[in-house]
């Protein structure tokens, strides 16, 4: 049985907020055009224990609901904004990240579609994590994809604030580069953290380093952004706005994993 609602909660830590709410309701509530970047991840229909979500609808119930959020997001995203969709599917749906993108950005355009990387294979040995499965029918699944959408697909990112230096150092003078900086791609190696306990996730099931709604923010490429999560659960995308100076607003339906996102964040502005 599923949590009784509780009285909704707020926090304010540093330059980010915390709403212990329904995103449709907290939504609904926040101002047209006031967020510059969206990063979220939703949950994946497929049966993870939250506390007080069920994480098993008939599909299509899920993706109405899908919709929905994705419309309250375009309201509230501002004309140059950016909204980073990370969502994954499973060997026996496996059309359901695309699905969920469709459903979410009926009024967005896919600009870029970028492949989370957790582990890769090089010969025989292998970097990174990933969940095992146990089936004869499908393969490990290493990788996620994030979707950017933007409301006209015509919004200009800054490509090297997530670059690398150029292998060939003589290809910085041959092609008229300002400097040792180049485009690294839609493909993003981002592994987990090693972890040995439910605590070390902030005892939250589900979620995603750091390192990518990072990525996400530095790749906008907006000054002083409003930064969303309307799923915020362990907190990850706050402490990545906060870490970059960014104001942010996190959304979280539980009031524990509001709680404990919001003492991680205390935690990680004291560790700096």
């Amino acid at each position: 049985m599923l949590d009784q609602p509780q009285a909704p909660q707020e926090w304010s830590i540093g330059r980010q907020r915390i709403l212990q709410a329904d995103c449709l309701t907290a939504l609904a509530e926040l101002p047209p055009e006031s967020v510059d970047i969206c990063v979220t991840s939703p949950p994946y229909n497929i049966g993870i224990a939250y506390r007080s979500y069920q994480d098993k609808l008939p599909r299509e119930t899920y993706l109405d609901w899908m919709a929905e959020v994705g419309l309250a997001i375009e309201r509230v995203l501002k004309p140059d904004g950016s909204f980073f969709l990370n969502v994954g599917s499973t060997g026996n749906d496996p059309w359901i990240a695309s699905d969920v993108a469709d459903a979410m950005t009926r009024e967005m355009v896919l600009q870029n579609h970028i492949v989370w990387v957790k582990s890769l294979s090089v010969g025989d040995d292998t970097i990174g994590h990933f969940k095992p499965i146990t089936s004869s029918r499908f393969l490990n699944n290493n990788h996620e994809s994030i979707y950017h959408f933007t409301k006209d697909g015509h919004v200009a990112v800054d490509r090297l604030a997530v670059g690398v230096p150029f292998k060939d150092k003589s290809n910085i003078a041959r092609w008229g580069h300002a400097r040792d900086r180049r485009c690294a791609g839609n493909v993003w190696y981002l592994p987990y953290k090693t972890v040995k306990s439910r605590a070390q996730k902030f005892d939250h099931p589900a979620g995603f380093p750091v390192e990518l709604p990072m990525r996400c923010i530095k790749l906008a490429g907006i000054e002083d952004p409003v930064v969303l999560d309307p799923f915020l659960g362990a907190g990850t995308t706050l402490v990545a706005a906060e870490q970059l100076g960014a104001r942010g607003i996190g959304i979280e339906i539980d009031a524990d994993y509001a709680a404990r996102a919001a003492e991680r964040l205390r935690q990680a502005m004291a560790a700096t």
